[in-house]
């Protein structure tokens, strides 16, 4: 072997001795440092412990320290209450003691003063006879008040007067403007039926006679009355003809609606039976008219109807169970079906109100145009220089029976409401001319849009929009 390879041989032993030393050396420094992190992270740990036992030991002496605060405040005001019931009791104590000193004093001069016994004595009997007379007084006038004054809030319109006196002022007050009205011009068609101012069909204008001439006779025979049941689309005259019964068979009417019943709740069996109890205090018999009936005595099997409803329901039904001789109940329906069937037993007589007939609405029109537009500058000529200004009389021109008859053939299906409606939009169209005619044309044009707002509400009602009618 060469001194060449000699030499090679010793460079590669000496690399291979430095590069595992130096490994050594890296291999020692990484435990050390790796040491030297253990250790301070075991130094934060119990640096963080110690800061926490310290705050948790602050915080247990803040709140000992809190304690003990609030005792002696506890303790402190304690005394003080004490200290106050006990300056309370002693003044209440000395009051009372000075009373009854007082008293017994009172006493003692009395009985040994003759005369100021016989004055006392007299006194307080006085005193209570006063007292006693003031509240049994007062007793007797509540309940002629509340005779007069107690109409039931359920009652929305009455005949019976509200004051001594009244009724006769309105009679009166009634045939002043009925003279008046009769020394005009000719009355209105509708006029000379038995109904007064309503227009029916021939067949139920005469079953509507029938009935308020057989009330009248009940009433005079002392009979029990015959409970009534209205059906039909709104606005055809029911709430019209029971009043008109009522005036006709000489009975007291009172009006009131299911739909106020439902809002109740629990009141509303209370509210039933006041309207009952006020009822029977008419004198003359009442017709009691309850218009939207089913709204409350709807049938008693029907998922929607809350317990409230049905106790309103059997309450009615416990007072009407038994004819009566001082009530006629009127009930008014869009839907006498959805009404129940103990309802529907107690009722008598059971009449249909239909849509008026061509007929009837060519009467109806001549009896709206008289009362909203002939009747109009009549009644404002005779009665408005003394009560309001005078307005500018209302001139109808070319407006015949053959125009009026047109017209009722085109509004078929309107109700006796809708015409009325018509009528006064013509009335709004004639104050909108500065002359106040009503010619042909403009009745027309008003009676053609009528009939399309109101094949327009036919068909939102049958898409859900709104009711076909009000």
């Amino acid at each position: 072997m060469t001194d060449h390879e000699v030499q090679r041989k010793n460079n590669v032993e000496l690399v291979r001795m430095q590069e595992e030393s130096s490994i050594r050396k890296e291999q020692a420094r990484r435990a050390t440092e790796e040491q030297v992190q253990a250790q301070r992270r075991q130094t934060e740990k119990e640096r963080a412990e110690i800061e926490r036992e310290t705050i948790r030991v602050k915080a247990m002496a803040e709140a000992e320290g809190r304690a003990h605060e609030a005792k002696l405040t506890e303790e402190h005001n304690r005394r003080m209450l004490i200290e106050r019931i006990n300056g309370e009791r002693e003044k209440w104590l000395a009051a009372i003691n000075t009373t009854f000193s007082h008293i017994e004093g009172g006493f003692r001069v009395l009985l040994t003063d003759r005369n100021k016994l016989i004055m006392t004595v007299g006194g307080a009997t006085a005193l209570a006879a006063g007292v006693y007379t003031t509240r049994e007084g007062a007793r007797v006038m509540w309940g002629y008040v509340n005779r007069i004054l107690g109409q039931p809030s359920l009652i929305r319109e009455s005949s019976i007067a509200r004051f001594p006196g009244s009724e006769l002022i309105s009679q009166a007050k009634n045939k002043i403007l009925k003279s008046s009205t009769s020394a005009g011009a000719a009355g209105p068609v509708g006029s000379k039926n038995g109904l007064g101012n309503i227009i029916l069909h021939p067949s139920l204008q005469r079953r509507i006679d029938q009935l308020s001439r057989a009330t009248a006779n009940t009433k005079t025979h002392q009979a029990p009355f015959r409970n009534m049941m209205f059906y039909g689309p709104p606005g055809t005259g029911k709430t019209m003809v029971a009043r008109e019964i009522a005036r006709k068979s000489g009975l007291d009417y009172a009006m009131m609606t299911g739909g106020d019943v439902v809002p109740l709740g629990a009141q509303a069996v209370t509210k039933i039976h006041q309207i009952f109890d006020w009822a029977k205090k008419s004198n003359k018999g009442l017709l009691l008219f309850i218009d939207e009936a089913d709204a409350f005595l709807c049938e008693r099997n029907s998922t929607h109807m809350s317990e409230a409803q049905r106790s309103a329901l059997n309450a009615l039904l416990f007072r009407t169970g038994d004819q009566s001789r001082d009530i006629v109940l009127v009930l008014a329906t869009n839907r006498p079906g959805d009404l129940d069937s103990a309802v529907t037993d107690r009722i008598d007589e059971v009449i249909e109100f239909p849509i008026p007939g061509e007929e009837e609405r060519f009467k109806l029109l001549k009896l709206y145009l008289h009362k909203y537009l002939s009747d109009e500058g009549d009644s404002t000529a005779k009665w408005g220089v003394l009560f309001k200004k005078k307005t500018q009389k209302i001139t109808i021109k070319d407006v015949s029976d053959d125009v009026i008859r047109e017209a009722a053939r085109q509004t078929e299906g309107f109700s006796g409401r809708e015409i009325a409606k018509l009528v006064a939009s013509v009335q709004a169209a004639v104050y909108a001319r500065p002359d106040c005619v009503l010619d042909t044309q403009l009745f027309k044009e008003v009676v053609d849009y009528k009939v399309v707002e109101h094949h327009q509400r036919i068909k939102l009602a049958t898409e859900g929009g709104l009711p076909a009618f009000s």
